[in-house]
């Protein structure tokens, strides 16, 4: 046998460290919150269409000018094109400001493509079915594990995927890195992932039960851990590398969706072996627990 990576060797000293993080996540969150995006919180978007590519910090200096200091300006699909967000309840905030740009003026001739109007009553709307979809997609995942393993296996998988979310919400509202809806729809992608990554791992400890007659518990998760590192890592380090160059060149309206992937992928890759298996231990998993119940026979004879 290759040599085994003993990985719940450091197991206490990690979890102490993964318990830390998760606290400051979740401190974050309470004290600081979630920055929402215009998705959540309502407000107007408004679409500039340039004759010559548009130089945004230019366009954000005549916008200060213009008295909109607040206003988030980003390139949108080609480089003519300028998305201008900026919260507030007016719904003629959009043609208020696309009017004051034109008042400013500039070298560079733009057209008004499109104006949109984002109530709160709609964010908030929106941000209360996201959040209800991500704990729905939690159940169902526990359930899904718990019928297709164990009760155990459902509970280390589900603990593993919360760990994951909170710390991806956690660095947004540490850093107060605006939250909307494509980072809503990265972390749902994280969870799926991590789940993915869960289930390998979880398979194969619930194969070497039957294999490794001998070995226990924390031995098996040893081997198995180390029987699925490489596709692990392989599987990881091209996904991070690919979430990597979406944050170096997609440009601003993906960049928070490209960071909780990134941030989720990783908590995710950790959190399969230093979270769900060692809840597995905590639990004592035994090669019992994966016999299925046998069915008494009820003799009908006389």
């Amino acid at each position: 046998m290759k040599r085994v990576i003993n990985f719940m060797g450091i197991r206490h000293v990690v979890f102490a460290a993964t318990v830390l993080l998760t606290l400051v996540a979740l401190g974050s969150l309470v004290t600081k919150g979630l920055n929402f995006g215009l998705d959540f919180t309502g407000g107007t978007l408004v679409e500039l269409g340039y004759e010559q590519p548009a130089n945004l910090e230019q366009v954000r200096s005549q916008l200060r000018s213009a008295g909109y200091a607040d206003a988030v300006v980003q390139s949108f699909g080609a480089t003519t094109d300028v998305l201008v967000r900026m919260q507030g309840d007016d719904p003629q905030l959009g043609n208020q400001l696309a009017e004051a740009l034109l008042k400013v003026g500039g070298d560079n001739a733009f057209a008004v493509k499109r104006v949109e109007f984002v109530g709160p009553a709609v964010g908030e709307e929106l941000r209360d079915q996201g959040g209800l979809g991500m704990l729905l997609a939690l159940f169902g995942i526990l359930i899904y594990v718990a019928f297709r393993f164990q009760w155990k296996f459902g509970m280390g998988a589900i603990l593993s995927l919360i760990h994951d979310v909170i710390v991806t919400l956690g660095v947004f509202a540490f850093f107060q890195i605006p939250f909307d809806l494509t980072v809503l729809a990265a972390v749902l992608a994280v969870i799926g992932y991590s789940l993915n990554d869960t289930i390998v791992v979880f398979d194969r400890i619930r194969e070497n039960f039957r294999v490794l007659r001998k070995a226990d518990l924390i031995e098996n998760i040893n081997i198995s851990t180390t029987q699925t590192l490489l596709r692990t890592m392989a599987t990881s380090i091209s996904t991070l590398l690919a979430v990597g160059a979406l944050m170096l060149f997609a440009g601003e309206n993906l960049w928070g969706f490209s960071l909780a992937l990134f941030v989720g992928v990783t908590a995710g890759t950790y959190s399969s072996v230093y979270i769900a298996s060692i809840l597995l231990i905590w639990l004592k998993l035994t090669r019992e627990d994966l016999i299925p119940p046998v069915s008494e026979e009820v003799d009908e004879r006389p």
